[in-house]
């Protein structure tokens, strides 16, 4: 299979199961939301050494946030249920409470999955201060700072969801390769209940599991790595010098199949005439996780 002479290889990526939640932030204006959702969500790559995986999901106008006011939805994944919480705590009392403006709400559906705190914990920043107010059933919390009040929805939810989407650009340059990522970012934005969690949503750096070294649980994919073509057994040929990933986790298996049917088709866009040589994935064999996803498949 080929689009616009880039060759589809015949592989999936592998991706495994994770808890995500989304939670909407909302402030005076775009710019002082964006600073809150930005900082909660960052350091937030992968579960491998920053607990969770995070990002902007998009961003929400007025009319479509639950006070009226500019917003951002972001979505988390964990590993688990306890991770989430944990996670969840730190990053909004740290980087949404302290923000100024900021307002806090649940994401989820009031039905979804199980029930995650939110505001419940950060309330008792308030020292006795804190207030709180039913509205259709939900419960938010209103506690003293010295900007005004800090509103907070008790709890959202969190879902059963999926990480480690993904799938590999290969091209002549690096030049070349970010081109093409930086296109199938743009694209992939457009779809909702996904995020592609590394800096600018691509990953240079991507690893196989293990290492020669004990302590490490992940090490650089060496097949994948153009400087060691004549060292290593190499997945590259020799018309590739650059290699980039683009990792996408998701609410669901269509969320990711949507995302990387609008990634790799924008990719290509750019041709093999403009160095783009391969779109290939990563995989363990199976190995890692039950969520396969065929690339061909999902391009047909």
């Amino acid at each position: 299979m080929k689009i616009n002479g880039v060759e589809i290889e015949d592989t999936y990526a592998e991706a495994f199961p994770m808890r995500a939640t989304r939670i909407i932030v909302t402030a005076v204006n775009r710019r002082w939301a964006l600073n809150a959702a930005r900082a909660a969500t960052g350091f937030a790559t992968s579960v491998i050494a920053c607990g969770c995986e995070a990002g902007i999901e998009r961003e929400l106008k007025p009319i479509g946030t639950p006070d009226g006011r500019p917003g951002v939805s972001m979505l988390l994944f964990t590993m688990s249920s306890k991770e989430m919480a944990r996670q969840v705590q730190n990053r909004i009392g740290q980087c949404v409470l302290t923000s100024p403006t900021s307002a806090c709400f649940a994401g989820m559906d009031p039905g979804e999955g199980e029930r995650l705190a939110l505001g419940k914990n950060l309330r008792f920043f308030g020292d006795g201060y804190q207030i709180s107010k039913k509205i259709d059933g939900a419960r938010y919390w209103r506690v003293p700072v010295m900007d005004g009040e800090f509103l907070c929805q008790e709890n959202t939810r969190m879902v059963r969801a999926i990480g480690g989407g993904n799938f590999l650009v290969l091209a002549e340059t690096q030049k070349q390769a970010l081109a093409a990522c930086e296109k199938a970012i743009a694209a992939m934005k457009k779809i909702p209940n996904v995020i592609m969690p590394f800096p600018g949503g691509v990953v240079r750096s991507g690893s196989k599991v293990g290492s020669k070294y004990k302590a490490l649980p992940a090490s650089t994919n060496d097949a994948y790595c153009p400087t060691l073509k004549g060292q290593v057994k190499s997945a590259l040929p020799p018309e590739v010098g650059s290699v980039m990933e683009i990792v996408i986790d998701g609410l669901d298996e269509a969320a990711i199949r949507a995302a990387t049917r609008a990634g790799i088709r924008a990719a290509c866009s750019l041709g093999r005439r403009r160095g783009i040589v391969r779109i290939s994935a990563g995989n363990y064999g199976g190995k890692l996780g039950p969520h396969l996803f065929h690339l061909r498949k999902i391009l047909k």
